[in-house]
């Protein structure tokens, strides 16, 4: 198989000219898109791009981004009615997917059709599941996939230790949750996503700072200060040199990850910051309002990095929910508009 296609980096100075003619692609969950916008919860691009996944009330679809049909999408479903909050795609299994939610339970997914086929028509099959407790309500993985966090309503936070192991039937999957909160740093978080080499772990609070905290010790590194109230997002950048933090403050602040200082600060829109992503070399970054959409402003505005310049704006028709850039190429999936899914820029060769 040959190896995915990654696009070539586009300088600040010709981005706008190159987004403004990109179309976007209506991923919908109908034959014919509706007029209100889908609840989406959350979204995760596959490692390679290949398949973006979308949880919507009780179920997750996964689907192929040059497949803009639902008949042509992978349907997960795990029989109750409780909400699926969060998924995320295994950093390096491909058809690997977690999901956590209302039903207290962390699972994993084979999101390929039944045969080992690729994302495509049809079920996908659940690997392996265990019990993390109270409602999940953010999932993040480690870089070496072995394990993800699942952060609970209650501010618990559970480790899920994942194993694939040979058996006499084949290849089987096991998940296993222990509790991970942090002791001497418990409070309200928000959110937690580790770093790329997965020694450290950023953990945005209810009160604002962003600690930094050793992994798996969860000794209290550094403790990152610059928004007033809530911390909702926190992403490590690809290339590593800067850590982004979202808050309800409407700000998103770049700290420098050599000297841990606040290295700039941007404000995308009006309206919290819950939901934030890198391009995928590092150079752009996007932010969204998550649940609290309805009081933001309309509209993607994308940023450099390096600089803070605002370089351009995606227009939308409503406040926008949750987004993602794709693993290797300028493509940004987002929530919140009406039809479903959209993916700016799927299919090009941008």
């Amino acid at each position: 198989m040959a190896p995915p296609k990654t696009s070539r980096p586009l300088k600040k100075d010709i981005f706008p000219t190159t987004f403004k003619g990109i179309k976007t692609a209506v991923l919908a969950e109908t034959g014919r898109p509706s007029g209100l916008a889908p609840n989406i919860r959350s979204l995760s691009w596959s490692p390679t791009g290949n398949a973006i996944a979308t949880s919507i009330s009780s179920y997750i679809r996964v689907w192929n981004p040059e497949r803009p049909n639902v008949k042509s999408t992978t349907e997960l479903r795990a029989g109750g009615t409780a909400m699926v909050e969060k998924v995320a795609f295994c950093p390096t299994q491909e058809a690997v997917l977690a999901s956590t939610g209302g039903e207290g339970m962390c699972r994993l997914w084979d999101v390929r059709v039944a045969g080992g086929g690729s994302v495509g028509a049809g079920k996908g099959s659940k690997l392996a599941e265990c019990k993390t407790g109270d409602t999940g309500l953010f999932l993040s993985w480690h870089p070496s996939g072995n394990s993800c966090l699942v952060g609970r309503k209650d501010d618990a936070v559970m480790a899920v230790d994942v194993r694939k192991m040979e058996t006499g039937e084949g290849v089987g999957w096991v998940a296993e949750a222990r509790d991970s909160s942090p002791v001497k740093d418990r409070g309200q978080f928000n959110a937690m996503a580790f770093s790329n080499s997965g020694r450290e772990l950023f953990a945005t609070t209810g009160e604002g700072p962003v600690k930094v905290l050793d992994w798996p010790s969860l000794e209290l590194l550094y403790t990152l200060s610059a928004h007033t109230s809530a911390t909702y997002a926190v992403q490590h950048s690809p290339a590593g040199s800067y850590v982004a933090v979202g808050g309800s403050d409407s700000m998103v602040t770049l700290w420098d990850t050599t000297y841990w200082h606040c290295a700039r600060t941007i404000t995308p829109h009006m309206g919290s910051v819950r939901d934030l992503s890198f391009s995928f070399d590092g150079a752009y970054i996007a932010a969204s309002s998550g649940s609290d959409a309805r009081d933001s402003s309309s509209g993607i505005e994308v940023s450099h990095v390096d600089t803070g310049e605002h370089v351009h704006t995606i227009e939308t028709t409503n406040a926008v929910t949750w987004l993602a850039w794709h693993p290797l190429r300028y493509w940004l999936a987002y929530a919140g508009d009406p039809g479903g899914l959209r993916i700016v820029g799927a299919g090009t060769n941008v």
